[in-house]
């Protein structure tokens, strides 16, 4: 099943997107229809009001998760081009609410930095409440996966050793434009401008989905809509030479085979 948050003439709602049809599935947005604890069955059963599903206009995937994580220097290719060894932990971040937008939505460029980086990353969205988790309920926790794009104003990144302020400024990273309950994702890829950027194989990953949601379930309990970016591979433009970077009118994709495709627009802050 594919789901979502979509934006209509009275509000958001969620919905199960068919190939005919997005179904509404009876909740504001999706984060709130996953705390339902019968929320795979009422999705498969949902007969609500219907949408085309040409020209959806889908919201942020969950608007107003409890917790964002991410994850830092979890593909292998991209640890190695960064002069860095295999970790033996996840590094964790986090990013607030507000630097979210949805699938299509623009990307508004940080204010103030020169540096701004793509990076395409494998989306895990939770689906139930785990604290303590080993990986068996780990895996049982995941709801299923969705694309997100880490867009990253390096210069803010690198002034501490601390990465927030480089990650979470306002309506910077996409993430949707579904959720997918049943993927297998394969290929991650990220165009700049149509030029491929990124490409990798999502098992290149250091840490799989379920390792990090048991990891992160031992830190603090992990509650449905949250959401977790795994990390990116190889190819952003900060580690490239000569160094490379998004700009004002910059069209970025990013596509996982098996999930699904941003296409954001890149403008300066209003």
């Amino acid at each position: 099943m594919k789901l979502a948050t979509i934006r209509t003439a009275s509000g958001t709602a969620a919905v199960r997107v068919d190939e005919d049809a997005a179904v509404e599935l009876g909740a504001v947005d999706l984060g709130a229809f996953l705390a339902r604890p019968d929320w795979r069955n009422a999705a498969r059963t949902a007969d609500g009001p219907r949408h085309e599903p040409a020209g959806l206009d889908y919201a942020p995937l969950v608007p107003n998760p409890e917790k964002i994580f991410c994850v830092g220097l979890n593909y292998r290719t991209h640890i190695l081009e960064m002069g860095r060894e295999l970790p033996q932990y996840p590094a964790l971040f986090a990013k607030f609410a507000r630097a979210l937008v949805g699938a299509y939505d623009p990307v508004v460029l940080p204010t103030g930095s020169e540096q701004v980086d793509w990076e395409a990353e494998l989306g895990v969205v939770v689906g139930a409440e785990v604290r303590h988790a080993d990986r068996e309920e780990a895996a049982a926790a995941i709801a299923g996966y969705t694309v997100v794009n880490d867009v990253t104003a390096r210069d803010f990144q690198y002034r501490s050793v601390e990465w927030l302020q480089g990650k979470t400024f306002e309506h910077s990273t996409p993430v949707g434009p579904w959720l997918v309950t049943d993927a297998e994702p394969g290929e991650i890829s990220c165009e700049v401008d149509g030029e491929t950027m990124q490409r990798a194989d999502t098992a290149d990953l250091v840490f799989d989905a379920a390792a990090l949601v048991s990891y992160i379930s031992q830190i603090i309990t992990l509650v449905p809509g949250d959401i977790i970016a795994t990390g990116t591979p190889g190819g952003v433009g900060h580690a490239r030479k000569p160094a490379r970077y998004l700009a004002e009118g910059s069209k970025l994709v990013t596509r996982i085979e098996g999930v699904g495709e941003l296409s954001n627009t890149l403008v300066k802050e209003q």
